[in-house]
């Protein structure tokens, strides 16, 4: 079984700085941010509650956008399930973008799709991706499906024991 890496996010810490989305910018020498960070805005005037999500490429395990390019352009990283870019045989037909849940495909003025990698090149080097290190709130977190899972279930079960379980 292959190891597949992927973004956490804990929308609970998230300040709605944008410190991401500047960072995946400077990263990627682009105008172009693969990161976007949504408001949510719940209720109204004097109990009206903000949320931020941050959001890039969730890297699918059943990535739609790969099963539909016509040309073999986007493809999977079979060792780490990074979902990759082949820039130089891409058509820019759109057909990922159509088939991301998402909206993670982007275009350039070349009229060619870019998207997230991960920050690949840092990862090769033992390095987190630019958004999940300029993080100052830590809500972004970044490593595979397994280490995730088990963060978020040891913090799930920390919030049973205190919120509904009193007393223990």
């Amino acid at each position: 079984m292959r190891t597949q890496l992927a973004f956490s996010f804990d929308a609970s810490r998230c300040s709605g700085c944008y410190a991401c989305v500047v960072a995946c910018q400077d990263q990627n020498d682009s105008d172009i941010a693969f990161r976007r960070v949504v408001p949510c805005e719940q209720g109204h005037y004097e109990h009206a509650l903000i949320s931020f999500f941050s959001l890039a490429c969730f890297h699918c395990g059943d990535a739609p956008c790969v099963m539909v390019c016509p040309t073999g352009a986007l493809f999977r990283d079979e060792n780490n399930g990074i979902v990759h870019l082949n820039r130089d045989i891409c058509v820019g037909c759109h057909s990922c973008i159509l088939a991301c849940p998402f909206g993670a495909p982007h275009f350039s003025a070349d009229g060619k799709m870019v998207k997230c990698d991960l920050c690949y090149m840092r990862i090769n080097h033992g390095m987190a991706p630019a958004c999940v290190r300029v993080c100052p709130t830590r809500a972004l977190g970044f490593g595979t499906t397994e280490e995730i899972g088990a963060e978020k279930a040891g913090k799930a079960g920390q919030l049973l024991i205190k919120h509904v379980l009193p007393g223990n």
